[in-house]
């Protein structure tokens, strides 16, 4: 009987041995216990700009192997269509207009450094929730989330204050005027509007304070003060846009410390890649988050000279080859320390490629393929359509592709899930956990709705009937193109989100992105007879959503927006800001 028991015993283990052995290597999920995570963004990156997307004349091998070694998305979309608002939705898994992170107005981004909005401090990031379930975390590059809200030291808007063990990188975001050899970027539209918003101040100011000493106005000095001290600010603003810029923010940063000011332009390439390796060096025995922001490719498209020159897509197609290299060196050092296996990697952009960017006949902004439109533009594909790449060798398949819509948002609760984290309860997260989209154990998106913000102006709403297949699009709002029929706003650098350069559609304009991914013909009553249908129920999707909106603060109001002396970072004494302690060093 004992034997017989033996053997019993014998074959159960043989049987399930033999059971856990047919079992997929990508169902292993749970033996990786909280995996590196290496995040890259590139800036201003169009959708048709990398090879395994569609582009034939611009090469990216490093960003193909990870499509090849991954899983690749083609319905990935930005929470909006700019840099600031869509990664503060990217960081927090929120639409942006609920950390009060989009414009009321036409000022959508942070302007300034030495300005006092940015991501509040009581938004929690991912980096903070990984930071809490013991991972180094590291952000590399461009932030553009802001610096300081009351004193030039108080950092409440710094990476270090959301999260992020050690920061390296630019606190704003590359721009011309950071070369001095380029035409600057901020002396447009933005000087501008400065320029206009001062000249009212101004006169308001102007006629309450002669209102006041003739007696024909009650106000009070208080008051007075105020509007004064306001003109003055615009004032202020409005000079600096003259040379300061450079200096204000075309800075880096180490932590909290200034390290250059202004940035030598030709060697950040070197600096952020260097700064990347040895933050994976550093932290290889412990799990880490690294969150590499690239400023490729963003103008004024730094490119070294190894790299001028290389592609048949003039400087913007020699930017993005030099990027993929620095993908590759990237995904070297993780190979060579032998984290491979136990690395997500993920490669994105924060939004669609810049069309309007020209000067002359050279293009210096992206291209977004075969989509309409481009950034900044809040409903059209081509503003918020990005790349989205994942690679986990073992644990997501090789060589996938993914039709699924899916956000940027979604990074927020991935990350977390893997890193053994809780979401937060005490707020809407709008991202998805994707793991099990992207292993395959569930065939649809969790996102049956997505909205489309051009600041806090609603302009479209996609619905994924999962059902039938299709994938609805609805457009309340549209830019108006400069010139007409142009495809972009040439006139105006970046498409309105309201007033006179918009176009309010009742019905909305609607499409099929399955049977349309160019928007280029819009369905009506009479050629869809499902028409009024979707139209209804994107309708009542979109009353639910904005039922769970609340008020928040504005990051990006006029105030906030504005250059404050008190608050600009410098390394030295103000005003006299300069140092390059790269070379010192």
């Amino acid at each position: 009987a004992s034997f017989l028991l033996l053997c019993f015993r014998i074959s159960l283990v043989t049987s399930l041995i033999f059971v856990l052995l047919l079992q997929p290597p990508l169902t292993q999920l749970s033996i990786i216990a909280k995996p590196n995570i290496v995040l890259l963004m590139a800036d201003d990156l169009g959708i048709g700009d990398v090879s395994c997307y569609g582009n034939d004349t611009i090469r990216t091998p490093n960003i193909d192997r990870l499509a090849k070694e991954g899983v690749k998305l083609t319905q990935h979309i930005a929470a909006a269509p700019l840099c600031t608002p869509s990664r503060a939705a990217f960081l927090t898994g929120r639409y942006p207009l609920r950390s009060g992170m989009d414009a009321v107005n036409n000022y959508r981004v942070i302007f300034w450094n030495g300005g006092s909005g940015g991501l509040p401090s009581n938004e929690t990031t991912f980096a903070k929730i990984l930071q809490q379930q013991g991972y180094s975390t590291g952000l590399i590059g461009k932030w553009h989330q802001g610096v300081n809200c009351e004193s030039r030291n108080d950092h409440c808007h710094h990476p270090l204050n959301h999260g992020f063990d050690y920061f390296y990188g630019m606190p704003f975001t590359l721009i011309s005027d950071c070369q001095p050899t380029e035409t600057p970027e901020m002396n447009r539209a933005f000087r501008r509007k400065l320029w206009l918003s001062t000249q009212m101040i101004g006169l308001v100011t102007l006629t309450a304070a002669l209102g006041r000493l003739t007696g024909l106005i009650s106000v009070h000095w208080k008051t007075l003060t105020f509007l004064v001290g306001f003109s003055l600010l615009f004032f202020m603003s409005w000079f600096s846009s003259y040379g300061f810029i450079r200096y204000w923010n075309c800075i880096m940063m180490r932590n909290h410390e200034v390290t250059e000011q202004p940035m030598v332009i030709e060697r950040s390439t070197f600096l952020i890649l260097r700064e990347s390796i040895s933050f994976i060096e550093r932290n290889k025995h412990k799990p880490f988050l690294l969150f590499l922001s690239f400023l490729h490719s963003h103008t004024p498209l730094l490119t070294t000279e190894k790299f001028l020159g290389r592609s048949s897509h003039g400087l913007y197609g020699d930017n993005i080859e030099e990027m993929d290299w620095m993908v590759g060196q990237v995904l070297d050092a993780i190979d060579k320390e032998g984290l491979r296996n136990t690395t997500l990697v993920y490669f994105t952009s924060d939004h669609g490629g810049w069309l309007e960017r020209q000067e002359h006949k050279r293009q210096l902004g992206g291209w977004n393929g075969i989509y309409k439109g481009g950034k900044g533009m809040g409903g059209w594909e081509g503003g918020i359509r990005v790349p989205g790449i994942f690679r986990w060798p073992g644990v997501l398949p090789a060589d996938t592709v993914i039709n699924e819509p899916t956000s940027l948002m979604d990074i927020y609760p991935t990350v977390v899930h893997l890193a053994g984290g809780v979401l937060p309860q005490d707020r809407v997260i709008d991202g998805r956990n994707l793991i099990p989209l992207l292993q395959g154990t569930v065939e649809h998106s969790e996102h049956e709705f997505l909205f489309h913000y051009c600041g806090i102006h609603l302009h479209a709403v996609r619905w994924h009937q999962k059902d039938g297949g299709a994938i609805w699009k609805a457009h309340y709002v549209t830019p108006l193109f400069d010139p007409p029929g142009a495809g972009a706003c040439y006139g105006k650098g970046v498409c309105p989100c309201f007033g006179e350069g918009v176009t309010h559609h009742d019905p909305p304009l609607l499409f099929d992105l399955s049977r349309d991914p160019s928007e280029a013909k819009p369905l009506t009553a009479d050629t869809e007879p499902l028409f009024d249908t979707v139209i209804k129920k994107i309708g009542r999707a979109v009353e639910e959503h904005r039922r769970t909106l609340t008020p928040v603060p504005e990051q990006l109001s006029l105030y906030n927006i504005v250059w404050k002396p008190w608050l600009q970072p410098c390394c030295g004494t103000f005003p006299f800001c300069w140092c390059d302690k790269e070379n010192d060093n």
